[in-house]
């Protein structure tokens, strides 16, 4: 039955009720489908965020039109600070260096939630069901894990172990990664160790593996089943094959600089860049000026690349055709791109002071660099490997898109 309304006896005051009630549908029309009375509608898949580290802010950005959409301050110590995203890509997780967690809302543009978890954290992860977020720390060390929707802590791992000496310990905690079955994985630099913790119960499964000497970083191969470790107290690497745990870790890459000198090591090497290419690891090498090579099916060395300084990111493009390389100090203001096919040096680029980091788009047309004393980041043309835009941003380091919300072990 349609509403019906009794108009008021009087002719003038019911047609001023009738033109006040067209004005008014007006307006809530226009209201809520002009531009000018609500936010932009947008989805997320082209979004990311780039750390301000100085100024303990982030920008959002829009990777589809090189554009800067806001900023979110007030995140604490972003001196060494990295983002997973939650499923939907709305939220990304911010690690602080200062042990805060920061879960950010990316259409919002503000800051949904806040924890401070430890004195001092070096990254995280969200599990496969994106149910949780795991913290990786150094002071006081160990793993603690919170639920993403309420960041209330539902876990807490001490990483307490046992030295040669009998005396108990508490390590820090390294290269802790996402892998299926809602597992996180990480290593314990002073145990030199590699754990896994399970959340796909209804308690927390901890389950521990010997690694070589002081493990510093890792990373997760893209099919979730190699956790290789680097190893900052001895040449070679650890990797635990997490479709077969029972065999324990290995080492591969084994007495890679025996025989060399090596340089001080200005900068530890990041292996969550990886790249893994045409059946080969490109591997940045601690303490020479040298990626090397690895065959992935029996994980020998069969090669090195001389480079122009100490690598610290060895990233693969999405095609796998291009390998790009950043640098520690002193030699930190350029990039160079290796032909993964060849493996020779295909062009030195130059994005400005203090190069930091690299992100490539999903599909791998353009790569987006940062260079924290310019105080810009530099967007490339993987093709042409041309320069096409510049975005201005406060000591910008980390750069972390969206599309990591649909990967393994970032």
């Amino acid at each position: 039955m349609s509403p019906t309304f009794k108009l008021p006896e009087k002719p003038i005051l019911a047609l001023f009720l009738i033109v006040s009630l067209s004005l008014a549908g007006c307006q809530a029309f226009q209201g809520s489908a002009g531009a000018e009375s609500h936010p932009e509608l947008m989805g997320t898949g082209d979004l990311g965020l780039i750390i301000e580290r100085a100024s303990g802010s982030v920008l959002v950005i829009n990777t589809s039109r090189h554009q800067v959409l806001g900023r979110v301050e007030g995140l604490g110590d972003l001196s060494h600070a990295s983002v997973v995203y939650s499923r939907n890509a709305r939220y990304g997780y911010v690690f602080g260096r200062d042990g805060g967690l920061t879960k950010v809302d990316l259409l919002s543009r503000s800051i949904a939630d806040r924890v401070i978890q430890s004195g001092n954290s070096i990254g995280g992860a969200i599990s496969q069901d994106g149910r949780y977020v795991a913290v990786s720390n150094y002071e006081p060390g160990g793993v603690k894990v919170f639920d993403s929707q309420t960041l209330e802590l539902v876990a807490e791992v001490s990483a307490s172990y046992t030295g040669e000496d009998g005396e108990p310990g508490r390590s820090k905690t390294v290269g802790l990664v996402d892998a299926p079955g809602n597992l996180f994985v990480f290593s314990l630099f002073e145990a030199g160790e590699i754990w896994t913790l399970d959340m796909s119960g209804e308690s927390p499964e901890i389950n521990r593996f010997k690694a070589g000497n002081a493990p510093y970083d890792a990373l997760i191969t893209p099919d979730g089943r190699y956790y290789i470790a680097g190893l900052f107290g001895e040449d070679g690497l650890s990797m635990l094959d997490l479709w077969n745990p029972g065999q324990g870790a290995t080492e591969i890459l084994p007495g890679y600089g025996k025989g060399e000198q090596k340089l001080p090591v200005y900068k530890m090497p990041h292996l969550e860049g990886w790249a893994i290419a045409d059946g080969r690891a490109f591997v940045p090498a601690v303490g020479h000026h040298q990626v090397l090579v690895a065959d992935t099916n029996d994980w020998s060395l069969s090669d090195r690349i001389p480079v122009q300084g100490q690598p610290v990111f060895v990233m693969a493009s999405p095609d796998n055709r291009q390998i790009w390389v950043s640098f520690a100090h002193p030699n930190n203001d350029v990039v160079q791109v290796i032909d993964s096919q060849t493996r020779e040096i295909i062009r030195t680029l130059e994005p400005g002071d203090a190069v930091l980091h690299m992100e490539f788009t999903p599909r791998g047309e353009e790569v987006w660099v940062s260079a924290r004393d310019s105080n810009r980041v530099t967007v490339y043309n993987t093709r042409s490997l041309e320069p096409v835009a510049t975005l201005s941003a406060e000591k910008p380091s980390g750069i972390f898109f969206t599309s990591r919300a649909h990967a393994l072990g970032l």
